[in-house]
């Protein structure tokens, strides 16, 4: 026990964070955080070389080793998360408190993007000042961080402007960082009390040009928005929980009792959070199809696509949009729909089908001519299409909750569950 004991404690120490760097799109520091002496620009300028040499800002591995410094970082919304650490440590660990960091902005700043961070720049650098403490993450949990700085309204800010930065501080240490559950605050009370669930999932797919399902998987998360009083001990149990192939759980969860009982045990942090991150493989069935037919002679091309539900259930599939991504030295385009809007941009090549809502007694069908410039052969290859739509109230894995029992506390609350299924990376060939 004792060995293992310090090894992890060797693991923890060992994760140590240089500098940490905000850029927007332009490669701009926009925020810079040191925390263990001063780290000159420059390292930015070495990183975002490396943004302009990938093709997208995707493709750059979110690990990269240069002679000196390690650069670990993640993107959203625009923006290059960037830590920097001078020795070898655990990648994976920076990268969740990245995450968490994005997190904690959208909890306070209910969106992240370069005008909010500077909108806020004192609030954000008051919670880069808790979160991590002399390159080590220290407090993260967004419940214990509002109690110690309070989220910016026109309150605060009036008080800011009164009496200087540091007045949404408080001097008196939160409850719940004294406790063993430091992911909730002692005290709270609501009048409603209420819990909702949201299963949330995406289908990443790739189908060849005869409708054949080459490789498919379901990423799934449960966003959970709870309002209950007191110290509640929830229950989660689902009808199917052997579906799950992968499974990450918010800290609150008691993992050995998911081990053993396959039930999902925890006392859920006060507010909006993750509770769980899933993955399922397997024979999934799909809610869409799309039938390509993309053919080229020296001249130009012939394009003819028809989308259409399957069996798999009852509910609108709605926000449907066919990506078509034609080839550089494509020319001209004209394509005509009988359902939904078609826009071709002559620059990107792009060519957007938007349907909308997919109808049941109608199939839409996109057709018409793709022209190439003279003397430009045709394409080596057929575009690979992508599809994006949304279904409300419907999971593709079959996931469903069974019951949620609560102890510890005497009141009945409200309890909510809502399921919605998106195209992830959905891939159709041609």
């Amino acid at each position: 026990w004792y060995q293992r004991r310090v090894r992890g404690l060797f693991l923890f120490i060992n994760m140590t964070v240089h500098s940490l760097f905000i850029l927007n799109t332009s490669g701009d520091v926009i925020i810079e955080k040191h925390y263990r002496g001063f780290m000159n620009r420059a390292i930015c300028d070495q990183f975002w070389e490396l943004v302009m040499k990938a093709e997208q800002p995707s493709e750059v591995l979110p690990i990269t080793a240069t002679p000196k410094y390690y650069l670990i970082h993640t993107q959203t919304k625009g923006l290059f998360f960037l830590a920097v650490t001078t020795k070898e440590t655990p990648a994976l660990l920076i990268i969740e408190f990245l995450h968490r960091l994005v997190d904690i902005f959208v909890n306070y700043f209910n969106d992240v993007s370069e005008d909010i961070l500077k909108e806020n720049f004192v609030t954000v650098y008051q919670l880069l000042d808790e979160m991590m403490d002399n390159g080590m993450p220290f407090t993260t949990e967004p419940n214990i961080l509002i109690e110690m700085i309070t989220p910016p309204n026109l309150l605060n800010q009036i008080g800011q402007f009164v009496m200087g930065p540091g007045s949404n501080i408080t001097s008196v240490l939160p409850d719940g960082s004294l406790t063993n559950v430091p992911w909730r605050r002692q005290g709270v009370k609501y009048t409603a009390n209420e819990i909702f669930f949201d299963l949330m999932e995406e289908i990443d797919t790739i189908v060849d040009v005869n409708g054949t399902t080459i490789q498919c998987e379901i990423r799934g998360e449960i966003l959970v928005t709870c309002r209950l009083s007191g110290m509640p001990d929830l229950t989660l149990r689902f009808t199917n929980p052997r579906i799950f192939d992968d499974v990450s759980f918010h800290h609150c969860v008691r993992y050995n009792r998911y081990e053993h009982d396959r039930v999902i045990s925890f006392i859920p942090p006060d507010g909006n959070f993750k509770l769980m991150d899933y993955r399922v493989t397997g024979q999934i069935q799909l809610p869409l199809y799309v039938k390509p037919q993309i053919t080229f002679n020296d001249f130009g091309g012939k394009v003819n696509v028809m989308v259409g539900t399957k069996n798999v259930t009852d509910k609108a599939i709605e926000n449907v949009v066919i990506n078509i991504p034609f080839s550089k030295n494509t020319g001209s385009a004209s394509l005509t729909a009988n359902i939904g809007s078609v826009h071709f941009d002559e620059i990107s090549k792009m060519c957007k089908w938007t349907i909308g809502k997919l109808p049941r007694d109608k199939t839409p069908i996109l057709e018409g001519t793709v022209s190439l410039p003279p003397g430009t052969p045709p394409p080596e290859s057929n575009p690979v299409l992508t599809a994006d739509f949304k279904i409300t109230m419907f999971a593709v894995s079959s996931l469903k909750v069974d019951s949620l029992t609560m102890h510890n506390e005497k009141y009945n609350p409200y309890k909510g569950v809502r399921s919605v299924t998106k195209a992830g990376k959905f891939q159709i060939r041609s």
